[in-house]
C-alpha cells in the first residue's frame, strides 16, 4: 500500500464554473482558506448490497477520525476522476471497483472549520461495485464496516458527530436518487 498524504501531490484548483485554474500541493492548500478545488467521493457497495463505510485514520491532515463513505480524493492534474477513483480505492482499501457510475455530477460543498481546516470542493459523487477483497491501509483508515442503506442511514442519524460533513451533506442529496441506491444496495 502507498502511503496517500504524499507531499508532493497535486490538486486541481478551480473557478467557481469548474473551469480548471491550475495546479497546487494538497497538503499546503488544506487550511483555514482552502481554495476550490476538484474532488470526488465514492461510494462502493459489495455483491450483497452493502455500503462500506471507512473511518479516516487518525493521522490524517484533513477531518482524522470521522467516518464517512467508502473513499475520497483528489483527481490530479490531467487525471479522469475514473482514474483517480480506482487509484484511491486501491490506496486506501486495497480493492479494485468495477460498475462506476456518476450519481451526484454537480455536487460541490464548503465545510466548517474543522481542526484549523475548511473543505472546499467541487465533488462529483460516485457508485461503484467492489470488484476484489478489501485489504485496508492503515495511514489511510483507522477501521472500516460494511453497512446496508438503512444502517447507513440511522447511523448517519444517530451519530452524526462521528460522520464527516460531507457524507452526511451527500446523504441528504443522494436521497433524490432512490434509483441508483437502489440499483447498488440491492443484492446481485
Amino acid at each position: 500500500m502507498t502511503q496517500i498524504e504524499q507531499p508532493n501531490e497535486l490538486i486541481v484548483l478551480v473557478d467557481d464554473n469548474g473551469n480548471e485554474l491550475g495546479a497546487a500541493p494538497k497538503l499546503a492548500s488544506h487550511h483555514l482558506n482552502t481554495p476550490l478545488h476538484k474532488a470526488f467521493s465514492c461510494y462502493i457497495f459489495n455483491d450483497k448490497g452493502q455500503l462500506l463505510v471507512t473511518q479516516r485514520a487518525l493521522s490524517k491532515k484533513v477531518w482524522p477520525g470521522v467516518w464517512t463513505n467508502s473513499v475520497c480524493g483528489h483527481p490530479g492534474p490531467n487525471e479522469s476522476d475514473i482514474d483517480a477513483i480506482a487509484r484511491r480505492a486501491f490506496d486506501e482499501v486495497g480493492a479494485k471497483v468495477s460498475d462506476v457510475s456518476i450519481v451526484l455530477p454537480d455536487y460541490r460543498y464548503v465545510t466548517p472549520p474543522f481542526q484549523g481546516v475548511i473543505e472546499n470542493e467541487l465533488c462529483p459523487v460516485y457508485f461503484a461495485r467492489l470488484a476484489a477483497d478489501v485489504r485496508i491501509n492503515p495511514e489511510e483508515v483507522e477501521a472500516y464496516q460494511w453497512m446496508s442503506w438503512q444502517e447507513y442511514r440511522d447511523a448517519l442519524t444517530a451519530e452524526s458527530n462521528a460522520y464527516s460533513y460531507w457524507a452526511k451533506d451527500q446523504y441528504a442529496e443522494l436521497l433524490k436518487h432512490q434509483d441508483a441506491i437502489d440499483r447498488y444496495s440491492t443484492a446481485s
